[in-house]
């Protein structure tokens, strides 16, 4: 079925709640969706599903409650697809692009819904944010191996370096300018900006590290505090703001506790909506 001449996110005509499906749970298929939200290339629309898909992991829902892949007849032919629940459908929504007008109004309803039930709502960039910030620890990580088989014996010597080139400060210092208690990391109360720029730092500080095969902590530590000053010009010449002074974010365990919020919180619309009919 064609839904670009009859979906509409709003409440005076057909619209999203109106189209569901009802199998081992209330679902949405996601070539359906994809017309709603104005693709026209499965392939494209993917990516938001599979950005959805890593949030949900990330915030340790389980995918196969919320992402149901199956095999469907379409015009004669067996296609991949999904079965989206309420909650995987607006975290599509969420991860989609925004230039489309269809997008724009799917967020804007999406959070319409999600205020009947909570006073805090998440906007795309939160969930932006909590994918690059997941981001930024896995590649820490891979960091941290490099750095320790370059000979690096003290990691937070030569993390401090990384920060202390970008920002001009230690991390200690850093904290106490954004007012982060120390025991809390930096990145956890920074916005979609600032995260990209630091996960920019740690990822070329690694492949500096390779593919230079620098040895030595005194030299993995200039060679942290060289890429941070990098990164810090680069964004002076492009925005003309240096990182201390972009603003601080929600904390991102807040953002992670919503939207778990918000999964229970759709899925007992769902519930409410089966046990009426």
């Amino acid at each position: 079925m064609n839904y670009s001449n009859v979906f509409h996110f709003d409440n005076s005509k057909e619209n999203f709640n109106d189209l569901y499906q009802e199998g081992n749970f209330t679902f949405w298929y996601a070539r359906d969706f994809m017309v709603m939200l104005g693709y026209k290339n499965y392939e494209s629309f993917s990516k938001a599903i599979n950005k959805a898909m890593t949030a949900c992991m990330t915030l340790e829902i389980p995918v196969l409650d919320n992402f149901v892949q199956q095999k469907r007849i379409l015009e004669g032919q067996s296609i991949p697809d999904y079965q989206l629940s309420r909650f995987a459908c607006y975290l599509i929504a969420m991860n989609a692009d925004v230039t489309k007008k269809e997008v724009a109004q799917a967020q804007a309803f999406f959070v319409t819904i999600a205020e009947s039930f909570r006073q805090y709502i998440e906007e795309p960039e939160e969930i932006e944010r909590l994918l690059i910030r997941e981001e930024i620890s896995e590649h820490e990580k891979t960091l941290n191996s490099t750095a320790k088989r370059a000979g690096v014996k003290e990691y937070g010597l030569f993390q401090n370096a990384g920060y202390r080139g970008m920002y001009n400060m230690n991390l200690k210092q850093l904290k106490q300018y954004k007012g982060i208690k120390s025991s809390r990391t930096p990145l956890d109360f920074m916005g979609k900006e600032e995260l990209a720029a630091n996960l920019f730092r740690v990822t070329q500080t690694e492949s500096k590290i390779r593919n230079e095969n620098i040895k030595g902590q005194n030299n993995a530590e200039i060679a942290a505090e060289n890429v941070g000053r990098k990164v810090r010009q680069t964004m002076l010449e492009i925005s003309g703001t240096v990182p201390e002074q972009l603003p601080k974010s929600e904390d991102i365990k807040k953002v992670k506790s919503a939207l778990k919020s918000s999964h229970k919180d759709f899925k007992k619309i769902d519930k409410g909506n089966r046990d009426k009919n």
